[in-house]
């Protein structure tokens, strides 16, 4: 764990600072899945289980002004990919559903709603992947703190 360098009263990033930042989500194919920039940035505390933890961590010790690459391996980031989380359901309970592959559908769970992945249809069957859809890759946040605050 990376060593905490200052409190969030002097400008760097420490436990539970107010951050306000830019980023770009980028997989090793330098595709880019996902961006605040053009658009409002991204703000948080620190601590507050809202980031990857890896990401956060990272994110410890830089001021405003800063702009920084972070890449986490896929363990670090989403977690492997489990082929235990591609399950084939019974095409009836998609009853008046236009239904193909590529396609999110939400699902109830005890933890709440849990999406996931249309990847096939058969005969009877379909099947859903509820990995996550950065599971088992590894990723590179491209970052710029605008603020630090308490």
């Amino acid at each position: 764990m990376p060593e905490i360098i200052a409190s969030s009263s002097s400008g760097i990033i420490g436990p539970d600072s107010r951050v306000t930042l830019h980023f770009s989500l980028i997989l090793d194919s330098g595709d880019e899945f996902d961006t605040t920039r053009g658009g409002d940035p991204a703000t948080f505390t620190m601590g507050d289980m809202s980031l990857l933890p890896g990401f956060e961590k990272s994110l410890c010790g830089l001021k405003a002004g800063d702009e920084v690459q972070i890449s986490l391996t896929a363990d670090q980031a989403f977690g492997p990919r489990q082929d235990a989380k591609v399950q084939r359901l019974a095409k009836n309970r998609f009853r008046g559903m236009s239904i193909e592959p590529g396609l999110l559908v939400s699902f109830s769970s005890d933890g709440g709603e849990l999406p996931g992945l249309v990847t096939d249809i058969f005969e009877d069957m379909v099947e859903i992947d509820f990995n996550h859809p950065l599971a088992g890759k590894n990723i590179t946040f491209d970052v710029s703190i605008i603020s630090v605050g308490v």
